[in-house]
């Protein structure tokens, strides 16, 4: 009995989300996020990978408008530990941001 509730209430909340293409990634202290995620991990540091969008050519990737990096089409990269939330752009890929929260700690 047990066994089926718990089947039936991962199936409800398997068919929630509306359909759309954002993901919604969690890391205790590490996130890996790619363009149009919005991601958070549970404590700070957290050290964020990108998965960089597929192509040729290398691309410059800013964290709250702040270079962090450039990296080549296709990889997943290590952009790095950090202490504050970040929108991370990957400039001239035409691709949406990827935002990720980390808790601010006072």
């Amino acid at each position: 009995m047990a066994i089926t509730t718990l089947l039936g209430a991962l199936a409800l909340v398997g068919g929630c989300g509306g359909g759309g293409t954002e993901r919604f990634p969690f890391g205790a202290i590490t996130v890996t996020v790619k363009p149009g995620d919005t991601g958070r991990c549970a404590i700070s540091p957290c050290r964020i990978l990108l998965e960089m969008p597929p192509g040729n050519g290398t691309y410059r990737v800013t964290g709250n408008e702040i270079t962090l990096g450039t990296y080549a089409a296709g990889e997943t990269v290590n952009l790095g530990d950090f202490y504050e939330p970040q929108a991370i752009e990957i400039q001239g890929a035409n691709v949406p941001r990827a935002f990720v929260y980390i808790p601010v700690l006072p």
